[in-house]
């Protein structure tokens, strides 16, 4: 085959647009950090990082739903706390007011106390959390407990069904509290039927022991309620623990798939660099002029 001049310095030409194509990969690569910047550079590292990235966002999102879940449930014991606390006083002041030595105006100091307590109990009951009402189930934008046409508290609109979060992938985790457990209409039927007693004027405590041991037992309920509460609230600690550890591990690998390792590109850069170098050097030797130059 004859070699001539024109061929030569085509190849040339090709093989320098080749070497400074490669530079430009190279630099792309030293400016972003990653190994491709189109799929077509590599199709395979571009599918994988579409999937990486996928489960990345996805272990975004969970954890995102954790700070829900936990907002819902620190949010829920508290009330419980409040409520138990509110209960406990109740209690003293019925233990006080049970003894024979109280006047009627000492009675009627204690009722009046407790019924402060008692809508005070009614505030926590109707907490809202974000425009949310936690102690309603499923029901967030309506209270639970509110007052009908006359005043009272109407107790049917108490919604008790569970409020999940999806925590993992398949895994969802109530986050709410059953109201009927903490502010059952028993519970201020016995504070209503308490306060009465108190207030009727006789000077006297009516049915004390029975009304103290309705309360234990509401006191009883709450506890239970919020135990239950904390034993969901360790199993989301773990939950978020084990997403912390996939968070980490889908970064490391999405890290591993994309990013250019900068110290090898460094060295293919600084690699070709020289040839460059070298192919401007020969191609000046090789594009010499013609004889049709010596002729003109």
């Amino acid at each position: 085959m004859r070699v001539t001049q024109s061929m030569l310095a085509s190849n040339s030409l090709r093989n320098l647009s080749k070497s400074y194509s490669n530079m430009g990969k190279y630099q792309d690569q030293l400016a972003t950090g990653k190994k491709i910047s189109r799929p077509s550079d590599d199709p395979v590292v571009a599918i994988k990082g579409m999937f990486y990235r996928t489960n990345l966002t996805e272990v975004e999102q969970y954890k995102r739903n954790l700070n829900e879940a936990y907002t819902w449930m620190e949010n829920s014991e508290a009330g419980i706390e409040q409520a138990t606390q509110v209960i406990q006083r109740i209690r003293e002041l019925t233990v006080q007011a049970n003894n024979s030595t109280n006047s009627p105006e000492d009675l009627k100091a204690i009722g009046v106390e407790i019924a402060q307590l008692k809508e005070d109990l009614m505030g926590v009951a109707n907490t809202q959390v974000a425009g949310n009402y936690i102690f309603n189930g499923t029901q967030t934008k309506n209270p639970p407990i509110p007052l009908d046409a006359n005043g009272n508290p109407d107790f049917s609109q108490i919604n008790s069904t569970a409020y999940n979060i999806e925590v993992s992938k398949g895994v969802q985790l109530k986050v709410n509290v059953d109201a009927n457990n903490v502010f059952s209409q028993e519970l201020f039927d016995t504070l209503s039927a308490l306060e009465t007693n108190l207030l009727d004027g006789e000077g006297t405590l009516e049915n004390g022991d029975e009304l103290l041991a309705d309360l234990d037992k509401h006191i009883d309920s709450m506890l239970a309620e919020r135990s239950e509460l904390g034993a969901r609230y360790n199993r989301l600690e773990l939950v978020d623990s084990r997403l912390s550890d996939q968070e980490v591990i889908a970064n490391r690998i999405l890290s591993d798939n994309e990013d250019a390792d900068i110290e090898r590109v460094i060295t293919d850069l600084t690699i070709q660099e020289s040839i460059h170098r070298a192919s401007l050097s020969v191609g000046a030797r090789i594009i010499q002029p013609s004889l049709i130059d010596f002729l003109r």
